[in-house]
């Protein structure tokens, strides 16, 4: 019988997104992939530091037991095979369970998701992510400069998100760029009982709950919307939730407020935002991701 991933919470992400290999990808962007190559495998012994996203795969990874597998994490990265046995040997170091790998040398791997089924794409490069949500995957782009993740909660991954272009389609956030505040607060008040389209994050939210429902004897998942929206637009945002069977744990609604100093003291495992203003901002406290989709995402 054929394995399946059916099911599952699959998170594919890029090496450079796993772990910190930015003194790696000097070297690649000063010579060539030939030195890059020729490092990894100098290095292949020492393990690689923890990236951005090592946190949060930790702790998905922990939701696994002998018994049931409900989390799956693949490597899916532009680096060759050679330095994809650094990755896998990195992995195995910190006891991430972690099996599959494609490695491109160079060329775009993000058509490999879809047979991967996967909830959640992230990777630096900002072309395979464009590439992924065109093609209807989750997908974002790392900072792999950003904050790591606070040590704070182990056993509790915490995920934040935004809402309009990430979450929700940017239906809402459209009419905001183009016509100004007070027609979109109009707009929502006007829409308040008509739920949102969906956003392109909305299918990962959707595997996260799942997995927060599974009941797990220790590990547990904390989901936060961390949103511009204030009242009165505030009630669209939470009933297009409820329409679609979701809670998540957490809602600020900021009226515009910098989101940084709220996700610090949220200490989430990952940030997800479409505009890189806000992005920009998170990444000084917390890892944080860029979903570019949407009117402001594009720009």
């Amino acid at each position: 019988m054929p394995v399946s991933l059916d099911g599952k919470l699959v998170v594919a992400l890029s090496s450079r997104a796993l772990f910190d290999f930015e003194e790696e990808n000097q070297v690649f962007e000063e010579a060539n992939d030939e030195a890059y190559m020729h490092l990894q495998l100098e290095r292949i012994d020492i393990p690689a530091k923890p990236g951005v996203a090592f946190s949060m795969v930790q702790k998905l990874l922990a939701f696994n037991t002998p018994e049931v597998q409900q989390v799956e994490v693949a490597i899916l990265s532009r680096n060759d095979p050679v330095s994809g046995m650094r990755v896998f040997r990195s992995a195995r170091h910190y006891g991430l369970g972690i099996e599959r790998g494609v490695f491109t040398r160079g060329a775009a791997p993000w058509r490999y998701l879809k047979p991967l089924h996967a909830n959640l794409f992230l990777s630096t490069h900002l072309s395979d992510v464009r590439s992924a949500l065109e093609a209807g995957v989750p997908a974002a782009q790392v900072y792999p400069r950003s904050a790591h993740a606070s040590d704070a909660h182990p056993t509790c991954v915490r995920i934040a998100l935004d809402g309009d272009a990430v979450l929700f389609s940017d239906e809402a956030e459209h009419v905001f760029q183009t016509q100004g505040l007070n027609a979109f607060q109009q707009h929502e008040v006007e829409h308040v009982d008509t739920p949102l389209p969906d956003g392109p994050l909305k299918p990962f939210l959707i595997a996260l709950q799942k997995l927060q429902n599974a009941n797990h004897p220790t590990m547990r998942v904390r989901t936060a919307l961390v949103t511009a929206r204030s009242a009165p637009a505030h009630e669209r945002a939470i009933r297009t939730l409820m329409s679609w069977n979701i809670a998540v744990d957490e809602a600020m609604f900021l009226g515009g407020l910098d989101k940084g100093g709220f996700l610090r003291e949220f200490e989430p495992d990952f940030f997800f935002d479409d505009q890189t203003g806000h992005i920009e901002s998170a990444a000084l406290h917390v890892p944080s991701a860029h979903v570019a989709s949407g009117i402001a995402g594009h720009k």
